[in-house]
C-alpha cells in the first residue's frame, strides 16, 4: 500500500530530537509563550525573510487576526469586502467572516488553480479593501501581478501561505511570508512544515500590525491582567514551537525532495485521461499536494483503491456550495465547480521511496 501521507515515517526521522526537546520543555515547565515560541518566531521570520513572526493557535486564527489587526489599526472597517479565491479551503473565507468582513469569491486561473488576476480586477469595487491571495497546493500565486493591483487600487494584500512554507520567487528568492503586507501560515500536521498538533503563524514587516496581532492573540494583553483591547486566546503552544524548530531545519531539503518527485510524476505519468498540474520547474512550488484532474473521479478513485494507492480530494465541495455559506449558493462559478468535481491528490512526501514513486507512475500509465 502506498499511503497518501505517512506522518509516522515523516516525524519518526526526528524522534530522538523530539524526545530531548520534550524532556527540556518538561523540565522548564514554561508551557505558554515560553522561550521556544519566541525562538521559533525569530527563526521562522528569518527563514521567510520577514521582520516579524507571531505564533498563533492555528492557521485560521492567523488569517483572522491579521484582518482583525487591520481593523484595530483603522485600515479596515467592519463590512469591508475582501477578495478571496472561490476554490480555496473554506478556512480562507471563514477568516474574513470571523473578522466581520465580507468575502468576495473570485474564480481561479484554471491553469494554476490560483486566484485569477484578471477576474480579481474585474471584481474590484469601492467596497473592496483587501485581497487574500492563496498559494494553493504549495504554488505561489501571481505575486507581481497582485502587487501591481495592490498599488494601483491602494489595497491591502495578504498571503494565505498555509500550504506554501518555503516557496520562493525566482527573481530574488523572496519566500512566502514576505511577499505582501502580511501572511498567514498553518502548521497542521500534514503541512510541509507540520507540528504534532495544531499551530499557526503570522509574518509581516509592518511594526504596527505586529504589535496589534501580538495583543490580539493574548487576550489583548502585553502585561498579565492588563488588557488594552478586546483580544483572543490564540497562542502557539510552546511544545509545538519546540518541535517546529527542529523540523524547520529540514524544510528546504524536504521541499526539494517533493519537487524531485513531482518532476518524476510529470515526466513519467503519460496518460491523456489525467490533467497533470502546471509547474514551471522553479522553487515557486513546494508541492504540498500533487493535484490531477480526471473526468470520472469516482472511477479513478476505484482504480487507485484497487491498486493500493492512497489519495485525498482537496476539496470535494467549494465554499459557496457549503451550508455554512448558503448566502453564496446562488453564485455561478463554473471553473471552481468543475475543479472541485474533478481534482484528486496523489501521494507525495519527502519519505516516499523511489520504488513507491515508480509504482505510482507505472500504475497510472495503465489507467
Amino acid at each position: 500500500m502506498i499511503k497518501f501521507l505517512d506522518l509516522h515515517k515523516i516525524n519518526n526521522r526526528f524522534r530522538e530530537a523530539f524526545e530531548v526537546s520534550f524532556s527540556n520543555s518538561l523540565e522548564a515547565s514554561h508551557f505558554i509563550l515560553g522561550s521556544n515560541v519566541s525562538r521559533f518566531e525569530n527563526e521562522f521570520a528569518q527563514y521567510c525573510g520577514s521582520k516579524y513572526c507571531v505564533g498563533t493557535a492555528n492557521g485560521l486564527d492567523a488569517l483572522t487576526l491579521i484582518l482583525k489587526g487591520y481593523i484595530e489599526l483603522g485600515r479596515l472597517q467592519k463590512g469591508d469586502k475582501v477578495i478571496v479565491p472561490a476554490n480555496t479551503f473554506i478556512a480562507t473565507a471563514l477568516s474574513i467572516s470571523h473578522a466581520g468582513l465580507e468575502p468576495v469569491l473570485v474564480e481561479p486561473n484554471p491553469k494554476t488553480y490560483n486566484l485569477s488576476l484578471e477576474h480579481t480586477e474585474e471584481a474590484l469595487t469601492e467596497d473592496v479593501k483587501a485581497i487574500v491571495m492563496v498559494h494553493l497546493y504549495g504554488q505561489l500565486a501571481d505575486v507581481e501581478g497582485f502587487k501591481n493591483l495592490k498599488n494601483k487600487y491602494d489595497l491591502l494584500l495578504i498571503e494565505d501561505a498555509a500550504q506554501a512554507h518555503g516557496a520562493a520567487l525566482n527573481t530574488n528568492n523572496l519566500r512566502a511570508g514576505n511577499l505582501a503586507d502580511a501572511a498567514a501560515f498553518s502548521f497542521y500536521p500534514s503541512k510541509n512544515l507540520g507540528a504534532l498538533g495544531d499551530g499557526g503563524a503570522i509574518t509581516t514587516n509592518d511594526t504596527e500590525l505586529h504589535n496589534a496581532v501580538s495583543l490580539l492573540r493574548n487576550y489583548g494583553s502585553r502585561e498579565k491582567y492588563k488588557n488594552e483591547i478586546i483580544g483572543y486566546n490564540s497562542r502557539l503552544d510552546d511544545m509545538q514551537a519546540a518541535f517546529l524548530r527542529i523540523k524547520l531545519k529540514a524544510l528546504d531539503v524536504d521541499n526539494e525532495q517533493r519537487r524531485i518527485i513531482a518532476k518524476q510524476y510529470l515526466n513519467g505519468i503519460q496518460n491523456a485521461k489525467l490533467k497533470l498540474p502546471y509547474y514551471n520547474g522553479t522553487n515557486n512550488h513546494v508541492f504540498y499536494a500533487f493535484v490531477v484532474e480526471v473526468e470520472d473521479r469516482d472511477d479513478f478513485v476505484n482504480f487507485l483503491d484497487q491498486n493500493h494507492i492512497g489519495w485525498l480530494i482537496h476539496y470535494p465541495i467549494p465554499p459557496h456550495k457549503q451550508r455554512a455559506f448558503y448566502r453564496f449558493s446562488h453564485l455561478k462559478l463554473p471553473v471552481t465547480e468543475q475543479i472541485h468535481k474533478r481534482v484528486i491528490s496523489l501521494p507525495i512526501s519527502p519519505v516516499m521511496t523511489d520504488q513507491d514513486v515508480q509504482y505510482v507512475i507505472e500504475i497510472l500509465k495503465k489507467y
